[in-house]
């Protein structure tokens, strides 16, 4: 085999000298190269930009390119690797951890990313500021203070184990910015003029809504020490636009209009590949797109209820019908690629008689309209489709199809509909919520259901007023152990359990793994993404 490779990159080599061209030429030619601003279309506008808020992905695709974090996670690896901060240390019981950072990095205004600025993001992060309406950002456990022991290093102290801490300081949550940001109300910092990070790129300015202008930061020199790529990032700048239609963006990338595009419909796939354009499916190792139950509501309150609708509905038809092969069929709460996943696919079988069985059961029999009635009460759901999530409104109503064959109507409502955000909040309007969340550990489990976080259940104990009774305090006591527990075995024993109680409970009907979908130009170079799926263009370089 070794002299066949000879002879290959001989006879290569000696192809190249006839025409001219030298190995060093060639190596020149893909060289990454300095210059020019890449034009990014995205899908929604941002929101709000306090990196606590940065999970919503358009937040997350600017935050990504002017903040840093403390560590880096690696994603192929998934192990957190230095970055800001060089080393650190934990004791036996993740209740204290100390990091030593890199000196010389500074926020774009100046002033020194420090241990006092360290310390001043985490305490505001793991504690919130409610004078400033600054929210507790989900990433973090049990946080109790802070200490700064030197200009370069600082120690977190917890009220309680938190081992997923870690993980949490790489996560788009965690990403520091200065102090004078951290000055500002929540409110003003939907403006990206308002955060002052360390990262590659500044934001020159903001179009609300409309476009986003970042700019190199041409003394940037602070990138994970394992990237190749050292100092200034290639690109002069970047110009995030706004592009909603999903036709007009296909068109734009296809047509040179447009470098990179994040949200390609699973049936644009083909299309864009066809014409040479890469297309990019990044995991999100987290919680899978599900549709979730509000048992709150008297019409899904009863286990039976829930259980009938998980085996009405038809995940494999849906995937087949609406969706490419990157997005796998979901065979638990969570994505095979995340840490602690348990197949589940024998509690997810479709059987629709087994369905009406369990309908039947539960009391409610067919009316005169096709849909089940009980003490003259038909059994109708509502819905509100959810935008980011790829081809919602379609999932949905594809499952109102597979439960009207049971007996059970599901209303799709429109997901820009201006009373869905406290619709969504009272489990009375909304007994169905379709969600998903993405995070590469295990903490993730307690970001989507624990009452005082995204609460998708509705808990008492949220953000809703309309909850009136309905609480799990099981579920809650697994969750709070997965953020507590000192041992790695015991932290996936917590996680398998959750998987399996949220499916024996019928809580949760998981549909599909979902990925972050991106297209590039055949000019794009270095498109890379962190570890669940959003873009990082540090690295990236235009080939024009």
């Amino acid at each position: 085999m070794s002299i066949l490779l000879s002879t290959y990159r001989f006879r290569l080599f000696a192809t190249m000298a006839l025409a001219g061209i030298s190995a060093a030429s060639v190596a020149a030619e893909n060289a990454p190269k300095n210059g020019g601003t890449l034009i990014y279309l995205e899908q929604q506008a941002h929101t709000n930009l306090y990196p606590p808020a940065g999970g919503f992905y358009p937040n997350g695709g600017i935050l990504n390119q002017i903040t840093d974090k403390l560590t880096w996670q690696n994603p192929k690896t998934l192990q957190i690797e230095p970055w800001i901060a060089q080393s650190w240390t934990t004791n036996a019981d993740y209740t204290e951890y100390t990091f030593k950072l890199r000196p010389g990095v500074t926020f774009s205004d100046g002033t020194p990313l420090d241990a006092n600025a360290v310390a001043k993001n985490f305490d505001t992060y793991g504690l919130g500021n409610k004078a400033l309406n600054q929210p507790v950002s989900e990433v973090i456990n049990n946080y109790l203070k802070s200490e700064v022991i030197d200009p370069l290093t600082v120690k977190f102290f917890f009220k309680s184990p938190s081992p997923g801490f870690l993980q949490g300081t790489s996560a788009i949550g965690s990403g520091l910015v200065s102090l004078s940001t951290l000055e500002k109300n929540f409110n003003q910092l939907g403006s990206a003029r308002s955060i002052i990070g360390s990262g590659p790129f500044v934001v020159e300015s903001d179009r609300p809504g409309r476009e986003v202008k970042l700019v190199a930061r041409k003394d940037y020199n602070w990138a994970p020490p394992s990237f190749a790529h050292q100092g200034r990032p290639y690109l002069d700048g970047i110009n995030v636009l706004v592009t909603p239609e999903d036709s007009v963006r296909i068109g734009a990338l296809l047509s040179g209009q447009a470098d990179a595009i994040r949200q390609i419909q699973a049936y644009d796939e083909k299309r864009v590949s066809d014409k040479g354009f890469a297309v990019y499916a990044s995991p999100t190792r987290g919680v899978n797109n599900s549709v979730n139950f509000r048992p709150d509501n008297p019409l899904v309150a009863d286990q039976k209820v829930r259980e009938a609708l998980l085996h009405a509905t038809n995940t494999k038809e849906i995937v087949q019908t609406l969706f490419s092969a990157n997005y796998p069929q979901a065979t638990s709460v969570l994505a095979k690629t995340a840490v602690g996943y348990v197949d589940l696919s024998d509690k997810l079988k479709f059987d629709p008689a087994h369905a009406a069985r369990l309908l039947d059961e539960a009391g409610w029999k067919s009316g005169p309209d096709g849909v089940r009635q009980k003490d003259g009460q038909s059994l109708t759901l509502t819905a509100y489709e959810s935008p980011p999530q790829p081809q919602n409104k379609e999932t949905l109503q594809l499952v109102a199809q597979q439960w009207a064959k049971v007996g059970v109507k599901l209303n799709v409502l429109a997901g820009d509909a201006g009373s869905k955000t406290l619709d969504n909040l009272d489990p009375a309007k909304t007994g169905v919520y379709p969600s998903m969340v993405g995070r590469a550990d295990p903490d993730v489990l307690k970001s989507q259901y624990f009452p005082t976080l995204r609460n998708v259940l509705l808990q008492k104990g949220g953000a809703s007023d309309k909850v009136k009774q309905f609480e799990d305090g099981h579920l809650n006591a697994l969750l709070s152990g997965i953020a507590s527990a000192t041992s790695q075995d015991k932290r996936i024993a917590l996680v398998n359990e959750v998987q399996q109680y949220l499916i024996d409970k019928a809580y949760v009907i998981p549909i599909f793994e979902e990925p972050q979908v991106y297209a590039g130009a055949p000019s794009t170079k270095g498109l890379s993404f962190e570890a669940v799926g959003r873009p990082s263009f540090y690295n990236t370089w235009l080939d024009k």
